[in-house]
């Protein structure tokens, strides 16, 4: 991870840009939310005053158009979360009825489209609904690609094809994954009040788990109520981010289609079992894409040894049935899209 921030800024990736391996994160919507929000900039259809506002028309405006021309991009109606994130940074996403665009999407690629409802009526145009949402503090999530990337129209395409012709076992485990999503958010939510009512018994708890395997979180009887509340409740999101991991593999195998591949399920089992991370998982549609980790990032190590980053990357750098590319990520407190000035990002003056 050190020698990713030794990378200059914009630096060619010395291939054509059909080559670029995706990361199934979302880049896609990123860059179409972020040229459409540009274009709406440009003609003066929304103002900079107005993108300002978190909630405001021309950020809804922004999110409203990206959508469709992602949907128009991809040839169908997804989840919209990506482009959701995108307009408006960390959430709970419920998903807007896709019978909102479904008419916008008749017809080729150079029919005109009556834009105007998500332009002028924004307050019926889509019906998302997004609400706050954060990592627990002293946690980081760490992201990496496994260096061969799927066709998401493609597998989703799929997976929509098995849910029409299996409806009613697909809807069960439908319903089934959607609660456990559910309740993996209140626990991670509930863990950010725990710190807010006691950040000493919780900077304790986090740095317990620090350098313990999961299995061996609920071992200890020395540890205060308070501190096991902590504990409890990060163990309580490795059992749910597990038991999604097991949905998605059991929605794959029902499809045919490979959620979480078994290359990516043995490297993620290697990721887990290391002491102080919390969980994992594939993103989005999943496939040869990328994983995602939520490990323990305490502010100190009193208890000395490697931290949980360090042990990770060790995995990554060591592991050889798949090529490991760690990524460098950040949590952002930024609400989503935001407009820059070309002096504050370094290198984008050049490049443009």
């Amino acid at each position: 991870m050190f020698s990713l921030s030794k990378i200059p800024p914009f630096c060619p990736q010395g291939v054509q840009l059909t080559d670029v391996h995706k990361t199934g994160l979302g880049s896609s919507a990123a860059l179409i939310t972020s040229l459409v929000t540009s274009l709406l900039l440009h003609l003066s259809v929304i103002s900079r005053e107005d993108f300002s506002e978190e909630k405001g028309r021309a950020r809804t405006i922004a999110h409203n158009l990206a959508q469709f021309v992602h949907c128009l991009a991809q040839g169908k109606v997804g989840s919209g979360f990506d482009v959701s994130a995108a307009a408006f940074g960390s959430q709970l996403y419920t998903r807007f009825n896709p019978v909102r665009l479904q008419p916008l999407m008749e017809g080729d690629s150079f029919t005109a489209r009556p834009l105007e409802t998500l332009v002028s009526s924004t307050e019926r145009a889509l019906d998302h609904r997004v609400e706050p949402f954060q990592l627990p503090p002293m946690t980081r999530l760490m992201l990496a690609d496994v260096d061969a990337g799927s066709d998401t129209p493609s597998l989703v395409g799929k997976v929509l094809k098995w849910r029409k012709a299996e409806s009613v076992k697909a809807d069960a485990l439908w319903t089934a994954l959607n609660k456990s999503n559910q309740a993996l958010a209140r626990t991670l939510l509930s863990l950010s009040v725990m710190y807010e009512m006691d950040q000493i018994s919780y900077t304790d708890g986090v740095e317990f788990i620090s350098s313990l395997q999961h299995d061996q979180w609920l071992a200890n009887s020395k540890i205060s109520p308070k501190q096991q509340g902590v504990i409890d409740a990060f163990h309580e999101v490795h059992r749910i981010s597990e038991d999604i991991r097991a949905k998605m593999r059991e929605m794959g195998d029902l499809s045919e289609v490979p959620i979480e591949p078994k290359e990516q399920t043995a490297l993620l089992d290697a990721c887990v079992s290391q002491a102080g991370v919390i969980g994992g998982g594939v993103p989005g549609a999943g496939g040869y894409d990328a994983i995602w980790l939520l490990v323990c990032d305490p502010p100190q190590n009193r208890l000395g040894g490697q931290k949980p980053l360090e042990r990770v990357e060790h995995v990554w750098s060591t592991y050889t049935s798949l090529d490991v590319s760690p990524l460098s990520s950040v949590e952002s407190v930024a609400k989503g899209a935001r407009i820059e000035n070309l002096e504050d990002i370094l290198g984008l003056r050049d490049m443009v």
